[in-house]
This record gives C-alpha cells, sequence and structure tokens, in this order.
C-alpha cells in the first residue's frame, strides 16, 4: 500500500483548441527525459481523455528530470496551458 501512495506524476493542460495529433505529439517529444516516462494514456481514445490524459510519471525523478520535462513542455507553450504536478494522494479529491 504504502508503494501506491508514493506514486508521483505530473499531467499536461492543453488549451481547448489543441488537437489530439498535436497532444499526442507533445507527449512523444517529451517522452525522452530520464525517469520521467509517459503514463499509460487512456483505453478510450477520445478527444478529452487525450487532452487531460497526458500523465508524466514522476515518481523516480530527479528534480533536474523533473526541470527537463519543463523546459522541454514549455517549448509547445502556445498549446501546453500548465502543469500540475499530482500524487497519489490527490486522488479522489
Amino acid at each position: 500500500m504504502d508503494g501506491a501512495l508514493d506514486k508521483q506524476w505530473i499531467v499536461v493542460d492543453f488549451t481547448p483548441s489543441t488537437s489530439v495529433a498535436t497532444a499526442l505529439h507533445v507527449r512523444a517529444t517529451c517522452s525522452h527525459i530520464q525517469n520521467t516516462p509517459p503514463l499509460a494514456l487512456p483505453s478510450k481514445h477520445s478527444v478529452i481523455n487525450i487532452l487531460y490524459g497526458v500523465r508524466y510519471d514522476t515518481t523516480n525523478s530527479s528534480p533536474a528530470n523533473v526541470a527537463e520535462l519543463q523546459t522541454c513542455l514549455q517549448k509547445f507553450g502556445s498549446v501546453v496551458q500548465g502543469l500540475d504536478p499530482e500524487d497519489a494522494s490527490d486522488e479522489g479529491s
């Protein structure tokens, strides 16, 4: 149980006009960062699920890994509205 509570991730917030193709491109472009892999996408690939489903696992990331992810995502400032760091304690709230 404690292992599940240690999980951390970053959710990417896209602008409402972002296309699914663009969101997937951003996800793929920033997926190379060590210790910060993208989480699996929701099995149902709808626009809403993709635009709210781009997340990166930061459980084992160093501060440098997270900074590198933020720098990569900032390159897409026209579509990336923000980043929300979350952990298992955020679920269900």
